[in-house]
């Protein structure tokens, strides 16, 4: 994660926005940001993620 700018309480509502960028068999790469009310980009990371099979019961 990357705070690219400071949050305090004078910063209001925050937004996080979520998005999968690519997702295949065994891994996907995801994006998230926060931002302000202004849209003004607080923060941003991004996660590679490996995707286990969930058994049938």
């Amino acid at each position: 994660m990357k705070f690219l700018r400071p949050i305090t309480v004078e910063t209001g509502k925050v937004r996080a926005i979520g998005t999968v960028l690519n997702s295949g068999r065994r891994t996907a790469l995801a994006q998230a940001e926060l931002r302000d009310s202004d849209d003004l980009l607080l923060a941003h990371a991004t996660s590679s993620c490996m995707l286990f099979p969930v058994p049938a019961r």
